[in-house]
């Protein structure tokens, strides 16, 4: 097979344990010697938890890093990412330096090819990103792009973007960096000395077996790699990601290469699906294959090491001919490599960081498959997040706990090979992916489908999106504009408004604690009002340095039982913070998947609950924020006096084996009312007209209470966790604001991360927005500097490279004062 020979081959085989003596105990052991451990091992030791040991079951990088193509770029769907990708980016000198060790670091710039109108929008976006980021990019020409890159034919592209910060570097030789500077901070590494198994004690410490001794340590990290499956079933535990068998290829010498005069960019040709950069005197090119190859499905065997697979060049024949066609000069260059090495992938492409849900003292870092590019901001994150308590930017689209029990081994390989596939595929605002779909599904879901809804998941679970005329009828085409779902989420929209409607709310989380001093735990970890027996109210819950966590409505059943219902995805990271520190005699449980429901909403919604239930519910006998458990349709529930909707409506939990009962006894009571049921895209039109936010869109640990305009719900008189910190950014002021807006603009709406301007300069970015179908506007929610979130301010939202009015409202742009939904 072949060796990989990078520029800077390091040729390193230093062999770490040189006599030294395993120790008996470590604050943290770190297992796995890739490029990810040893960036958590610097990170851990240069934060001051130097009583850190790794732990390699052979040499270091002699999982996926040793075989990386190693191009670094700072693009990515996640903002935050992006952030993390800059950072370790830039990290690179600084390991460099420490280490005595080169990284190979070649910052070449590197380009974002768009040979489509489609792909020349999507980066139009990400231009948008990086003009409120701060991040160097900048569109080029195919004529200059030609000019820094003449390997490339420019007669395919419509655009390039341009970002200075890109290149490549030398794989081994900055894993060993990582590892050398980690050591130059008082942190060790074994080599030839892999965790052969795992025990947890009473006190929460892990006593993990090597070929050389135990270890007892507080903490573990999995960084497994290739191997992370393998370490998690040393722990009981299942992580969904899936090796995959990857090409790339390497030429011999070509003059075009040498002749230039200077290092060649790094690029990526996204509709060629191939990404290129120089490799010594000639060219590294590889592609995703359009058919994913799982590797080792059944495990990885612990004896895989420096070793290569099988090259398989037909599987990826196609996309080497279009290459060719656009590097014109490769095809005829003679190839001297073919790799083909497994990375992992996990089910959406993002890594899996952070402390594993229902598991103490247990982190994981694994199926980070852009490890030269993320491995710097995933080694940030989980120090951060070890030593203060939370990391200090929003890691949501990294967070292991954003994947519960669905995420079976089984599931995880084929979404993973799924996003294996799409890895340069566009994925449009509006578009559902295909693979792994009725992973879970209510009772409702047939019914749904046979009239005409439009699905899409979340956690795992399907939900209605918008309802079509009938199951011919339910599609639509993946657009950046307003796409065919427009004229159908108006109906809902009306029927709502109008007369009544119902979403299905099985995908709202619900949690459920007993127990004597209930009461005071739940006051001390919210920040808001706990409601009295009968009552409900709204609260946000905060970290200790004052970030938003949980955005929560909360359920008193009585003095000793309480519901708290929130976001439906972030219910496994809520569990793992409620578990955290749980006092003695409360019990607590996620109990999501045991109540799903209907939410009725709209003026005629009082009359349709009246027809099946024998309770009053009478605006006098059950008020706004009022519950009940009771009966409803004949079967037994909770009910909620409140609604996203903006109207009056009622939220109606119940078991799942009474809910087909629950929807027959609504839709027959509602037939001559004018009942509709909705999805939600109208529901998420609904709430911009009365400009509430949505969890991981406006509400996310990025900002606090006052930010975002949450301290309203605080109860300033109570000790609760984050309160300190709330109080000095009360009291000192805050830079940004969220604020709605409506955008002069037809035909096209923003999706997110949108660019907010004031007179060209960046202020802010949109968190989220749409069409508000009722008060017939293009609306955005988003983040701007505080001295420009007055009412009546005009700014400007860029949306595909164009630049729209837009004006900052005063308040609800529905229904101001609320009368609707208290009626």
């Amino acid at each position: 097979m072949p060796t990989i020979q990078t520029e800077e081959t390091t040729g390193q085989t230093e062999e770490t344990t040189g006599g030294k003596k395993l120790p008996s105990h470590a604050k943290v052991v770190v297992i796995g010697g890739g490029v990810v451990g040893c960036s958590i091992l610097f990170h851990l030791a240069k934060f001051g938890w130097k009583d850190a040991v790794l732990l390699e079951r052979d040499e270091l990088t002699s999982g996926s890093s040793w075989h990386a193509a190693g191009g670094i770029h700072t693009i990515s769907s996640d903002p935050n990412i992006s952030r993390l990708q800059s950072y370790t980016i830039n990290l690179y000198k600084e390991i460099e330096e420490l280490s005595g060790q080169s990284v190979g670091l070649h910052q070449t710039g590197g380009f974002y090819a768009a040979s489509t109108k489609e792909w020349y929008d999507y980066l139009k976006g990400e231009r948008s990103k990086a003009r409120y980021m701060g991040l160097d990019q900048e569109f080029i020409s195919p004529k200059e792009l030609a000019e820094r890159h003449p390997l490339i034919d420019p007669d395919h592209y419509h655009a390039v973007l341009w970002d200075a910060q890109d290149g490549h570097l030398d794989p081994s030789g900055t894993t060993y960096a990582f590892a050398k500077a980690a050591k130059a901070h008082g942190a060790q590494y074994f080599t030839h000395c892999g965790a052969t198994g795992m025990t947890q004690r009473p006190d929460g410490s892990w006593d993990i077996v090597t070929p050389k001794g135990t270890l007892n340590a507080e903490h573990v990290v999995n960084c497994g790699g290739l191997w992370a499956r393998e370490v998690g079933h040393m722990a009981g535990i299942q992580l969904p990601v899936q090796p995959m068998e990857h090409h790339y290829l390497i030429t011999e010498r070509m003059d075009e290469v040498v002749n230039f005069g200077q290092q060649l960019p790094h690029g990526i040709d996204f509709e060629a699906n191939v990404y290129c950069r120089q490799e010594g005197q000639g060219m590294l090119l590889g592609t995703y294959e359009a058919q994913a190859t799982p590797w080792k499905v059944g495990g990885t065997p612990w004896d895989f090491g420096h070793e290569l697979l099988p090259p398989d060049l037909d599987r990826v024949a196609d996309r080497l001919e279009t290459a060719f066609e656009r590097l014109p000069a490769m095809a005829n260059a003679g190839i001297k490599d073919v790799i083909n090495g497994p990375f992992t992938f996990g089910p959406d492409g993002n890594p899996l960081i952070g402390p594993v849900p229902g598991m103490k003292n247990y982190w994981v870092a694994v199926g980070v498959m852009a490890g030269f590019c993320q491995g710097g901001g995933v080694g940030l994150t989980l120090a951060e997040w070890m030593i203060d308590g939370e990391p200090s930017i929003d890691v949501w689209a990294m967070d292991v706990a954003r994947f519960g029990e669905f995420a079976t081994p089984d599931w995880g390989t084929i979404k993973s090979s799924e996003n294996y596939e799409r890895r340069f595929v566009m994925t449009f605002p509006n578009e559902t992916l295909p693979k792994g779909r009725k992973q879970k599904t209510t009772a409702l879901y047939d019914r749904m489908i046979a009239k005409g809804a439009v699905m899409d998941q979340g956690f795992g679970l399907e939900h209605v999106l918008w309802f079509a005329d009938g199951p011919e009828d339910a599609h639509e085409v993946p657009s950046f504009e307003r796409n065919r779902s427009h004229d159908y989420v108006a109906r809902e929209i009306k029927a709502v408004r109008e007369a009544v409607g119902g979403i299905e709310v099985a995908n709202f989380a619900k949690h459920e604690f007993k127990g004597e001093g209930v009461r005071e735990y739940l006051n001390h970890i919210l920040a808001g009002f706990v409601p009295k027996p009968g009552r409900l109210a709204l609260t946000p819950m905060l970290t200790p340095k004052g970030k938003l966590y949980g955005d929560l409505t909360v359920a008193c059943l009585a003095e000793d039982h309480f519901m708290l219902f929130g976001s439906g995805a972030m219910q496994e990271a809520h569990r793992r913070w409620f578990e955290k520190d749980l006092p003695p005699g409360i019990s607590y449980a996620n109990v999501s998947d045991d109540w799903h429901g209907i939410a009725l909403s709209g003026p005629k919604s009082r009359e349709l609950l009246a027809r099946i239930t024998r309770d009053d519910v009478s605006a006098e006998a059950f008020k706004f924020r009022d519950l009940r458990q009771t009966f409803v349709g004949g079967v037994p529930v909770i009910i909620n006096r409140i609604s996203f909707s903006g109207e009056l409506g009622y939220e109606i939990y119940c078991k799942p084996q009474y809910l087909m009962r629950l929807a027959d006894a609504i839709e027959e009571a509602g037939a001559d009312l004018g009942y509709r049921w909705y999805g939600a895209r109208a529901l998420l039109s609904m709430r911009l007209e009365k400009g509430w936010g949505v969890w991981t869109m406006e509400y996310r640990p990025d900002f606090d209470a006052v930010e975002s305009g949450m301290d309203v719900f605080i109860n300033w008189k109570k000790e609760f966790v984050g309160k300190e910190a709330t109080l000095k950014a009360r009291e000192g002021g805050v830079s940004q604001k969220l604020v709605t807006m409506t955008i002069d603009v037809e035909g096209i709406d923003v999706a997110h991360d949108e660019a907010i301007l004031k007179d060209g300069e960046p202020v802010g970015y949109v968190s989220s927005g749409g069409y508000a179908h009722h008060v017939g506007k293009s609306m955005a929610m988003g983040y701007v500097a505080a001295e420009f979130a007055a009412p009546g301010t005009k700014l400007q939202v860029e949306i595909l490279g164009n630049f729209y009015d837009a004006l900052v409202l005063a308040g609800p742009a529905y229904d101001a004062n609320g009368a609707n939904m208290r009626s």
